[in-house]
């Protein structure tokens, strides 16, 4: 679907690695804004329910990394995935899954993904507010595309998963105007 809005401006808090910082946890805070990742760049933004969760850490995440060079060919700076998660379960999450090319943020408060218009209550399963399942094409902060899964509600028993998948969201790119 073709949308024109702007992201949100938020600040994520990330935990970026700091050779200078000593100790076993060589992270340091950074404030991240939604302009820093998505000012003056094209970028496919995915997100998700919850790190480490079966769909999410085995297709989608993964498929983004294996795909990110064709997306590059279609003219795409960046990919990231947001999830209401912390930036500590983000960072580990990524190094589980030895992610190289795709960078994950981290909406712990859920603030950015609540003005997205994506929070959903997921107490059914235990994880309390998270995100719907949806990527998008923004362009300099601006939603060019939107790919939202079926059914957006709270406590839904299915996990959609296939409009937001990376193999869809790379064929509607390669697709002529």
């Amino acid at each position: 679907m073709t949308v024109t809005k702007k992201v949100p401006f938020v600040t994520f808090r990330t935990r970026v690695r700091d050779e200078n910082v000593e100790g076993p946890n060589p992270y340091r805070w950074e404030d991240k804004t939604s302009d820093d990742y998505f000012g003056g760049k094209r970028v496919v933004l995915f997100s998700l329910p919850g790190a480490f969760t079966p769909t999410c850490s085995t297709y989608q995440v993964p498929n983004f990394e294996k795909l990110y060079d064709e997306f590059a060919k279609e003219g795409i700076d960046a990919i990231y995935c947001v999830s209401v998660n912390d930036a500590f379960v983000m960072n580990a999450w990524a190094k589980s899954l030895g992610l190289q090319k795709v960078e994950l943020i981290p909406d712990g408060s859920g603030e950015f993904t609540r003005k997205m218009g994506m929070l959903v209550a997921k107490d059914n399963l235990g994880f309390g507010m998270r995100s719907w399942r949806y990527a998008a094409l923004i362009n300099n902060g601006a939603v060019e595309q939107w790919f939202e899964e079926e059914g957006f509600s709270d406590n839904c028993e299915a996990d959609p998963y296939g409009v937001s998948s990376p193999q869809n969201v790379l064929e509607t790119l390669k697709a002529p105007a």
